[in-house]
């Protein structure tokens, strides 16, 4: 027994002395030699601290700046946003490079060497968000947001086919119904008062949660609903686990939050299952995103998905869907509540366009030009996505930096868009006209779906709702900026106004 003992207890010690020296190679070591590779190119940044990098710092620096609101209603938000992106390029310079735990994040802002991180998927490969943390993959499980490599790109062919423009367009109908749906609420308010209060962020979270519901799964909110639910919870404890840096191992530690965790993943998953279930049969034949998912899932098939897999993407589109188009929708009709000119202009499109009572079709889409450049200034100002995230797989020549394999390439993307080097003294101000066509810009100025292969597979219905939904809002109502609105955008997963989105809405 006791040699038994003895015998063990060595090769406890073995595996224990192992797992230290791996985390004395990770954590000491491995950043050391990229750090004094990147400061003999010039590259700097914030003094690392040992275990946890600039995770300390760069959490102060954001709750400095979203300590207290923006005044009045200004469109120069970086620095309240993403304060980092400002704060340590005036100390370091740029490129310059920051520490999550051992990990460099080298901020690349020049608009050639971001087109070239994102065309080039052989070399910068994408990381969705908290890649190296499992507690902040729950959220996108392994959908296509959090996919890398072969297996991102078979659900990527899968997938892509489900949200071509042409079937996008075929979804205008019952877009246009559900939309129609929100407004005729809408107009019961108005007829107890000339002039009411809506907070549009809310108002459009569920409008496109139902339209998410019903053109990719054949369901409706109502169904969905439970999801919606457990996923904004979700969120906030991703969000906890993303400002943190994460201990190997520590998600199997029955902490109160790591229960919770568990138990909202399999809640979403088990709903999920069942929602296939009821409306699989149905989307089976159909062109809709399940139905290809499931035709994807039969024997026989050359990109075959699972069960499980089609639940990860579900998971991915009920969120990441939802979230991107209703933030958008937010800002859009925000800032057209702001700039009162622009509102006109937009109307007496739509008007001249669809007429006072009639829904947009597919086919008059393409003539909305001036609300199609309120949407695109509106991604400017305020990109869903704040930054994009890729990793360098070998060692690789970025125009003139020599990356290191293993280095996150982060690129700003909320940075990039209010750039004055790029978009002139006014690069602040809200001007749709800087997308009037004949008009153009670098590739690598302006992205806020990505680009390259891999652009947001949802990027076409998207740019749809949002089209519709505003020249329907546009026909019937009039929208002022609310005195109750606080202007304070904060970056959550997507950047959100912290406190709303108040409008005040009247009938035309």
């Amino acid at each position: 027994m006791a040699a038994l003992l003895g015998v063990l207890l060595a090769a406890f010690l073995a595996a224990a002395g192992g797992y230290a020296l791996s985390l004395l190679h990770s954590f000491l070591w491995v950043p050391r030699r990229l750090e004094r590779r990147f400061r003999g190119q010039g590259i700097r940044g914030p003094p690392r601290h040992l275990l946890s990098g600039n995770a300390a710092d760069y959490r102060a620096l954001h709750a400095a700046a979203q300590s207290t609101p923006l005044a009045s209603f200004p469109h120069a938000v970086v620095d309240r946003v993403a304060p980092h992106y400002r704060e340590w390029p005036k100390r370091y310079g740029r490129p310059f490079l920051f520490w999550l735990g051992p990990r460099p994040r080298l901020v690349v802002s020049d608009p050639e060497a971001m087109r070239a991180v994102l065309t080039d998927t052989g070399t910068f490969v994408k990381i969705g968000p908290g890649a190296n943390n499992p507690l902040a993959k729950q959220l996108f499980s392994e959908g296509l947001v959090g996919l890398s490599g072969e297996t991102w790109a078979r659900h990527r062919r899968v997938i892509a086919p489900a949200f071509n423009m042409e079937r996008v367009k075929g979804w205008v109908p019952e877009i246009t119904a559900i939309i129609s749906s929100m407004l005729d609420k809408w107009e019961v308010k108005d007829q107890a008062r000339s002039e009411f209060e809506i907070d549009v962020n809310k108002e459009f979270h569920t409008l496109i949660a139902d339209v998410i519901s019903c053109v990719a799964f054949g369901s409706s909110y109502e169904e969905g609903k439970r999801v919606f639910q457990l996923q904004d919870e979700q969120q906030n404890l991703v969000l906890l686990a993303l400002r943190s840096v994460y201990i190997p191992g520590f998600r199997f530690v029955p902490t109160k939050k790591n229960r919770r965790r568990h138990a909202l993943n399999q809640e979403i998953r088990n709903s999920l299952r069942k929602l296939i279930e009821i409306n699989g049969r149905k989307c089976e034949d159909s062109n809709n995103l399940l139905g290809m998912m499931l035709s994807a899932s039969k024997n026989g098939s050359e990109f075959r998905m699972g069960i499980e897999e089609i639940i990860d993407e579900c998971k991915t589109f009920y969120f990441a869907g939802k979230e991107t188009t209703a933030t958008l929708l937010t800002w859009a009709t925000l800032l057209l509540a702001l700039h009162q000119e622009w509102q006109s202009k937009a109307r007496d499109e739509v008007l001249q366009v669809c007429g006072k009572h009639d829904h947009p079709k597919a086919e008059n889409l393409s003539d909305l030009k001036i609300v199609n450049m309120v949407i695109k200034e509106t991604l400017r100002l305020y990109p869903p996505a704040v930054l994009l995230n890729r990793t360098a797989i070998r060692d690789v020549k970025l125009g003139k930096l020599d990356v290191p394999a293993g280095t996150q390439i982060q690129l700003p993307v909320l940075d990039i868009h209010h750039d004055v080097s790029i978009w002139g003294p006014d690069a602040d101000a809200f001007d749709p006209s800087r997308f009037a066509e004949g008009r153009s810009y670098h590739l690598g100025a302006y992205f806020p779906f990505g680009i390259g292969p891999t652009i947001c597979v949802g990027q076409n219905l998207a740019m749809v709702e949002a089209k519709v939904a505003l020249a329907m809002i546009l026909q019937r109502f009039a929208l002022v900026v609310s005195p109750s609105y606080v202007h304070a955008p904060m970056l959550m997963l997507t950047l959100q106004p912290q406190y709303g989105a108040q409008v005040l809405v009247h009938k035309i």
